[in-house]
């Protein structure tokens, strides 16, 4: 009877040690899924290019492989969560630099619209 108690012990801990590891990053997803957004709204009111697009997509992909590689071992550290914080608030500059930086393409024909003559 003692064996069988303390073999379900086990076998409960087992799968409830995992499930108690921090491995949640809501924080991260939710500004991720944010800066997407971003992203996105750029690309349809033209104030991104195509190749801007691309390029602060590959950004959004390293941020989150860096998430991944910190949740791989189970446990998101102090230090990891910096990092990632770190990460995100670079790639919400690109986002606004690139957003603002009077290159449009509002034809959405994927080149960068010239600015109008003055005549």
């Amino acid at each position: 009877m003692k064996r069988t108690s303390s073999l379900l012990v086990a076998v409960l801990a087992a799968f409830a040690l995992p499930a108690l590891a921090q491995t949640n990053t809501p924080n991260v997803d939710q500004r991720q899924a944010n800066q997407q957004q971003r992203i996105d709204q750029g690309v349809k009111s033209g104030e991104l290019t195509a190749r801007e697009a691309a390029r602060l997509e590959k950004g959004q992909e390293r941020v989150q492989k860096m998430e991944d590689k910190a949740k791989a071992d189970g446990v998101v550290t102090k230090k990891e969560r910096t990092r990632l914080q770190q990460a995100e608030n670079v790639q919400s500059r690109h986002i606004a630099a690139q957003k603002h930086d009077r290159q449009q393409d509002r034809n959405h024909d994927g080149k960068k619209d010239r600015p109008a003559r003055n005549k």
